[in-house]
């Protein structure tokens, strides 16, 4: 049965028009997860600040994983159409600006500003298909838009490659502007909402406590082991306020009328265990997404177009499982189709673990290819469930909340793999016997992205390799573990499912 807000829509809104412009808003958030990281070898090269290169990402996601909560509870009062278009806008003008960036500091900075309006992008987009498609078309037409969003982020890393070898690296944060306004003129013209205005009730301190409580974890997880000891005082202060904050954010959130988080979801087994794989998958996926440029570049000594190539493959295994995914959840059922992406999963991260410098670009297409599939197969399954779990009023919010989870993981993933990486490399420079090698720091691997490493004495310059290459290989047997776990948390799924 259809519901009543689904029947008044589809008189009016033109469902074709209204998907491709769902499909170019997505689209920013495809080649935003791909095309920068292709970037940020040749982004650090210029601006330097190595040290800060997790920061980039950690910026943005922390702002992405702080709105998309309010961004899904304003849709569900104010309608999809006005708080997508305003994210929108938001996301243009830090992308405007990240591209006129001339310091690191003011990179992140920017970033920050383009994560506030991305947390509105791709959970309201998502919400608007579950909207004016029925339940019966949800599972074909969410793997379709998985499929289409993914087929579009194939051009994300070889067109960030193309651009930094040929053109230069604003472009990749340029690039969206044409298609953000895209977006915006086929939901002003096409989407046509009937709904039924309530009095706004945000969860303002919810979101304030939530806020403090990830900043001072990210940073523990960042700076922990490289600017302080983990074992000393500025640590356990940051991580009693991370603990206190999120305690304190339970709290008002189980006392809320209008609550950030809505927990009340969470008590569906599917949606909870969906929520919490969504979750580590997130850590894997900016583990990946992030780090395995610079192994191909600065170990493997290729380009940044045969770089953005290896991350590719992920956006080509991800539509392939996608489309398979809306076709498997209507044959074998959720379970095995969630079970069946988390065996990929753990495949292409073992595969990630056992690479080498020898191992080449190929090596790293085919690790990458195994974990898109396993996020194709997952994710998919993951929004068709929760939207058929509950009402209209709720399905935004419920959106969200999943969204918010993989957002978070990346957050979390970006602080804990940035800091896995920067405290490893520098306890391995400090470990090495020569003191001209000591004298080395963890920025000092600008100059080996940089295309500089002639500068270096030939054992500097492989010092620095093999320094790199350890910690990244640290990083990769990290994400192999939240594979693992992203498994044993799909098997608690019940039978028939």
């Amino acid at each position: 049965m259809v519901d009543n807000a689904l029947c008044k829509e589809r008189k009016a809104t033109r469902r074709p028009f209204v998907l491709a412009a769902v499909i170019l808003a997505m689209f920013m958030g495809a080649i935003e997860a791909t095309i920068v990281s292709t970037a940020m070898p040749a982004i650090v090269a210029d601006l330097g600040g190595f040290s800060l290169y997790s920061w980039v990402f950690s910026a943005y996601l922390l702002m992405n994983a702080a709105t998309v909560l309010i961004y899904g509870k304003l849709s569900d009062i104010f309608g999809r159409k006005p708080v997508l278009i305003i994210g929108i806008l938001i996301f243009l003008v830090g992308s405007f600006l990240c591209g006129l960036a001339g310091s690191m500091e003011q990179l992140i900075f920017f970033r920050l500003l383009q994560g506030l309006g991305a947390g509105a992008v791709m959970p309201i987009a998502t919400t608007i298909v579950g909207d004016i498609y029925t339940k019966e078309e949800r599972a074909r037409v969410q793997g379709y838009l998985s499929s289409v969003w993914g087929i579009s982020a194939v051009t994300g890393p070889a067109l960030g490659g193309l651009l930094v070898e040929f053109v230069s690296w604003r472009f990749v944060f340029w690039i969206n502007l044409p298609l953000g306004l895209l977006a915006i003129a086929g939901l002003l013209l096409f989407l046509h909402e009937s709904i039924e205005k309530k009095k706004p009730e945000i969860d303002f301190a919810g979101t304030f406590v939530f806020l403090v409580s990830i900043s001072c974890l990210m940073f523990l997880l960042v700076e922990g082991g490289s600017k302080f000891p983990w074992l000393s005082g500025p640590s356990a202060l940051l991580f009693a306020a991370a603990a206190v904050a999120f305690i304190l954010f339970i709290w008002i959130e189980r006392r809320a009328a209008s609550p950030m988080m809505p927990f009340s979801l969470w008590k569906v087994r599917s949606i909870l265990i969906a929520n919490i794989v969504s979750l580590t998958t997130g850590v894997m996926l900016i583990g990946i997404s992030s780090f395995l440029p610079t192994y191909v570049q600065g170990i493997m000594g290729e380009s940044a177009t045969v770089a953005g190539f290896t991350l590719t493959a992920m956006s080509i295994g991800w539509p392939i499982a996608s489309t398979l995914s809306g076709k498997l959840l209507l044959s074998i059922g959720y379970r095995k189709t969630t079970m069946l992406g988390g065996v990929s999963l753990i495949l292409g991260s073992a595969l990630f673990v056992f690479m080498s410098a020898e191992s080449g670009p190929w090596w790293a297409a085919v690790s990458s290819f195994f974990v898109g599939v396993g996020m194709g197969l997952t994710s998919t399954a993951f929004i068709v469930s929760i939207q058929n779990s509950v009402q209209w009023d709720q399905r935004g919010a419920a959106t969200a909340a999943n969204m918010f989870m993989r957002n978070l993981g990346n957050t979390v993933g970006a602080a804990l793999l940035g800091g896995v990486l920067n405290s490893r490399l520098q306890a391995f420079l400090q470990s090495q016997p020569n003191e001209d090698v000591q004298s080395l720091s963890v920025d000092s691997i600008n100059e080996l992205l940089g295309g500089e490493g002639h500068r270096l004495s030939s054992e500097m310059f492989h010092t620095l390799q093999e320094g790199l290459a350890g910690s990244l290989h640290a990083v990769y047997v990290v994400v192999f573990i939240f594979a693992v776990f992203s498994f044993l948390f799909l098997l608690l799924l019940k039978k028939g499912e």
